[in-house]
């Protein structure tokens, strides 16, 4: 969800204010030549006002469609430059709406974290959806030359949003793009995967975003964050310390450690699960999105069973979080991809889905699943989502000389073990770790998923299983997992496996790349979570037990002469928290002195044949 890094003070109290002080921002004020824009504050059901910025063109020489974003980032610099991100869309003509949720900048009320839909027994009268009705009741009254379609466009909180508008949708909201948008805050998205909190984008997120009206990012006394997280300690020292109490959704966290009600509350895709689809809707992701890749697959998954129209469609590109809205996007760190992928997208993909939906130009070219396959670096058309057809499922087996078959190992040793010390955890990437935004370096969080994994392999408490040198090309589409079978000689234990890429030693049209290790796809399991989310159990020591780690999808050519490696450990710091090894009901109040070292070990054998579930496409 962290996409705006650019803040700008605002201490407007009242609406005169707040209208004025926006205005005389010299950020605010570049807009294109050929739009003029309007501030209002946009009056909802309960009285409470939000901040709009309304963009139109100057030369307008018909009714033209409106087109919205909603945001918790300053609407004044999200939209008025209609650069990059919007320049197809601007060029094309249309009546643009940007708007403060409650309690963010411009907009007066309460800012509330991913407020969940309301619920009438709650005597809640507003949500997310309410306002974004309520303002498009407004706009339908209040600006002239519209064409009475509305289209709702937003990445990631602004996804979100897009998401929350489409539960009671106006009658008037025509096409969607919810775009990297949040599902699941506890078990794939943000702050949460599979029960592990993801500590330094957590931290630094609700730091900033909660810190009022105005976002402030954490200011850390040292440059690299993993020093000072492994410093704070228990993470029940970070609000002693540090918020005091002050960061209600950190509180959430503390007081709700596992897939409660108040999580389960906030997942979106269960909203959707058994409501038919009505606004046409073009989701978005990345496979490399650092931030929310759980979530637009999920969501478009639970959507597709009701759309008996066939105007539920996603797009997954060679992208980090929202990388398709920026840049040309022909490579993303040192990965190349030989096109210019964002560009093709805002041109080929974006501004025809909203002409065609909201002023009836052209035509839909789209099929029902667009993915770029990084590898082969082409686009895939598939008629579902993940593939029915074309592909075979199979299985990479962990070997007990390290190696990776496609068979499951006949002999040898049954397991392999290393030593994992929380006190000492795995980065999660090259050091120095620095902030996330707001630090004295430009941050390179928008790139880690793309990092050589050099800097962890071959670490005594990490596992390498390496498939040796391919004699061909092996493509995979569709859904990935692990299935782990592994023992711990503590009560509770992390899991994190890696499918990377090896390129080869030498790579003579581009040789910083030779021996690069890319992850293709990756995630964490909690050992506690094994049998259920909301009542976590430990685990007996030395016990095998069978984890199932989500990995999610990947449409992704391993090419001829490359490796495929898995990489498993059970720290990744500070992504994500250090899990004390012991069992303790709340690890968000662990004391220092429940951090234990264990003994974990993977198992490889007939009886327990950990590996990797993939789809192969057949050739």
């Amino acid at each position: 969800m962290l996409l705006q890094t650019l803040l700008v003070p605002f201490r407007g109290l009242v609406r005169a204010a707040v209208v004025s002080t926006l205005v005389a921002s010299p950020a605010g004020a570049q807009v294109r030549a050929d739009y003029v824009r309007r501030t209002e504050m946009v009056r909802m059901r309960d009285g409470v006002s939000l901040y709009t910025e309304i963009l139109t063109p100057v030369q307008q020489t018909g009714p033209l469609p409106i087109l919205m974003e909603r945001t918790p980032y300053n609407a004044m610099l999200v939209g008025p430059r209609l650069g990059n991100r919007y320049k197809v869309l601007a060029d094309e003509g249309y009546i643009f709406v940007f708007q403060d949720v409650r309690g963010k900048y411009g907009s007066e009320g309460t800012f509330v974290m991913l407020r969940p839909p309301r619920d009438p027994k709650l005597g809640e009268a507003v949500d997310e959806g309410t306002d974004t009705n309520d303002t498009i009741d407004w706009l339908l009254k209040n600006v002239p030359g519209h064409n009475g379609r509305v289209g709702m466009v937003g990445i990631s909180y602004g996804g979100w949003l897009t998401m929350m508008a489409m539960v009671e949708p106006h009658p008037a909201l025509k096409a969607t793009s919810p775009q990297a948008s949040p599902d699941d805050m506890y078990l794939g998205d943000d702050f949460h995967h599979n029960g592990t909190f993801r500590l330094s984008y957590g931290f630094e997120y609700v730091a900033n975003l909660e810190a009022g009206r105005i976002s402030q990012p954490f200011r850390f006394d040292r440059a690299d964050t993993f020093e000072w997280f492994l410093k704070l300690g228990g993470l029940a020292n970070a609000d002693g310390r540090y918020f005091k109490g002050q960061r209600p959704t950190w509180t959430d966290f503390v007081t709700h450690p596992n897939f409660d009600a108040f999580w389960q509350r906030r997942k979106v895709s269960p909203v959707f699960a058994h409501k038919p689809v009505t606004v046409p809707t073009l989701t978005v992701a990345g496979w490399w999105d650092q931030e929310d890749f759980y979530g637009p697959l999920t969501i478009y998954q639970a959507m597709e069973p009701n759309d008996t129209r066939g105007i539920n469609h996603i797009v997954i590109g060679p992208w980090n979080h929202g990388g398709w809205a920026r840049g040309e996007g022909a490579a993303l760190g040192p990965i190349q991809f030989a096109t210019n992928t964002s560009a093709w997208f805002r041109e080929t993909i974006e501004g025809p889905w909203f002409a065609y939906w909201l002023k009836d130009h052209g035509t839909l070219d789209l099929p029902e699943a667009l993915t770029f396959r990084a590898g082969d670096n082409t686009w895939q058309r598939h008629d579902h989502w993940p593939p029915r057809s074309g592909v075979i499922p199979k299985s990479l087996y962990l070997q007990p000389d390290g190696g990776l078959a496609w068979q499951a190992a006949a002999a040898g040793s049954a397991s392999t073990a290393y030593v994992s010390d929380p006190n000492r955890p795995v980065p999660y990437r090259q050091r120095p770790v620095v902030p996330l935004y707001g630090g004295s370096l430009p941050s390179s969080w928008p790139v880690w998923q793309v990092d050589d994994q050099r800097h962890a392999h071959l670490r005594p408490d990490v596992l390498s299983f390496d498939s040796g040198t391919l004699n061909t090309d092996v493509t995979i589409a569709g859904r990935v997992a692990a299935r782990l079978f592994a023992s711990t000689t503590g009560t509770d234990a992390d899991w994190i496996v890696k499918l990377i890429d090896v390129y080869p030693e030498d790579v003579p049209d581009d040789p910083k790349m030779g021996g690069y290790q890319l992850m293709v796809v990756n995630d964490v399991f909690r050992a506690r979570y094994r049998n259920s989310y909301e009542r976590p159990a430990p685990v007996m020591a030395n016990q095998v037990s069978e984890y199932a780690v989500d990995l999610h999808a990947a449409d992704y050519t391993f090419k001829k002469g490359h490796r495929i490696m898995v990489q498993i450990q059970s720290t990744w710091f500070p992504l994500i928290d250090r899990n004390p090894q012991r069992f303790v009901p709340n690890i968000f109040q662990a004391k220092d002195g429940d951090f234990m070292t264990a003994t974990q070990r993977i198992y490889h054998s007939i009886r327990y044949p950990s590996r990797i579930d993939v789809s192969v496409v057949d050739r």
